[in-house]
């Protein structure tokens, strides 16, 4: 069931999630499998924690992985991925469902890769959802900023 936090961000902004049955969409490669999508639409919203202890959502490319080099000159900071309790308290989101929207508080930035995309899908709070939306729309809706932190695993 899709957190009403979310329901509401996305009802403001006239989009629709697709639910599908739970535990179905935790990985960028069953959410792909279960949408019919490329892995790479596949929007991940992974949560970091910065040396300088504040937490960055990074939104990227479900194919790619994330290059450390890179993330510490977009972020400023060196960072480690937050663990999943971390990623529960600071989000109210579970591992696999994380998603970008509804996180006051939470800078948000959004990796250029899922440009090449048309339509993308983060997921909607839940490890069974995925909202089509285009990058610029979700990166409208959730003031997020441009990074470039991927590269190719």
């Amino acid at each position: 069931m899709i957190p009403d936090k979310v329901r509401a961000v996305l009802d403001q902004h006239q989009l629709s999630a697709l639910e599908f049955e739970a535990g179905s969409t935790p990985t960028s490669e069953m959410a792909a499998s279960q949408i019919g999508c490329e892995v790479g639409q596949i929007a991940k919203s992974m949560l970091f924690k910065g040396k300088d202890g504040v937490y960055r959502l990074v939104v990227c490319s479900g194919d790619l992985r994330v290059d450390n080099r890179k993330l510490k000159q977009s972020l400023g900071v060196k960072a480690r991925f937050a663990t999943a309790e971390e990623t529960e308290t600071q989000t109210g989101y579970r591992p696999g469902g994380v998603c970008p929207f509804a996180l006051p508080g939470i800078d948000v930035l959004i990796d250029r890769s899922l440009q090449r995309y048309q339509t993308i899908y983060p997921a909607a709070g839940t490890d069974a959802s995925g909202v089509p939306v285009s990058y610029q729309q979700l990166k409208t809706i959730v003031s997020a900023s441009d990074c470039d932190v991927m590269t190719d695993p």
